[in-house]
């Protein structure tokens, strides 16, 4: 079964609304000035009221380890997601699982997944100057090489029309989505978080 993640929560009821529809995880944007941004102390209060078996992703760019391990302690974040230029050192030296983001442009940023020791790789889509959130796809076949290294999560330019593609074509271990589902930034619209999710539930019978 792919896994879901819906990423940039910033309210508890599309916290609820996406957890309803049938996501695995959800993810929390720790990056300061970026649309998606979060305090921690709200984004703990939203995941004390989460249902169990939900799995928390805060999301960190160029963090220093004990920033990130006391917004993880503080929000009691399941997993950790670095998407900056974090050295392979620092997501060993973690104390929860790491999830490491690639930019992907071509295939020597598809070879840099060697270096590091993670339980997952997430590929987004390489954009000058933007970290992620672009709503803009890479070459998938990029992916189909990336999954000699381990665990694949697609991201980019992911939407409820292309999604279904995607999946069929890569067969990542997840999927993770944010602005394709947004009706505005840091606010999710429930008709396209459904029909996404529909839409990979569906391949799962092809």
């Amino acid at each position: 079964m792919t896994r879901i993640k819906i990423c940039g929560i910033t309210h508890l009821d599309d916290a609820l609304m996406a957890i309803e529809a049938g996501a695995d995880a959800l993810g929390f944007v720790f990056v300061p000035n970026t649309p998606r941004y979060i305090h921690p102390e709200q984004a703990g209060s939203i995941i004390d009221q989460l249902p169990p078996f939900i799995t928390t992703v805060g999301l960190f760019v160029n963090t220093e380890q004990q920033g990130i391990e006391a917004i993880a302690d503080g929000c009691r974040l399941n997993l950790i997601q670095l998407h900056g230029d974090e050295p392979p050192d620092l997501c060993v030296a973690l104390s929860r699982r790491v999830i490491k983001a690639f930019r992907v442009k071509d295939e020597s940023s598809v070879s840099r997944l060697s270096d590091y020791r993670v339980s997952a790789y997430l590929l987004d889509t390489y954009v000058k100057g933007a970290l992620g959130g672009t709503g803009k796809a890479f070459d998938w076949n990029l992916a189909l090489k990336a999954k000699l290294y381990g665990r694949i999560i697609l991201a980019g330019g992911l939407n409820p029309d292309n999604v279904a593609s995607a999946v069929l074509q890569v067969r990542p271990y997840g999927v993770d989505v944010s602005s394709g589902v947004e009706a505005s930034p840091g606010r999710k619209d429930p008709a396209k978080v459904k029909a996404f999710i529909r839409a990979v539930r569906e391949t799962e019978t092809e």
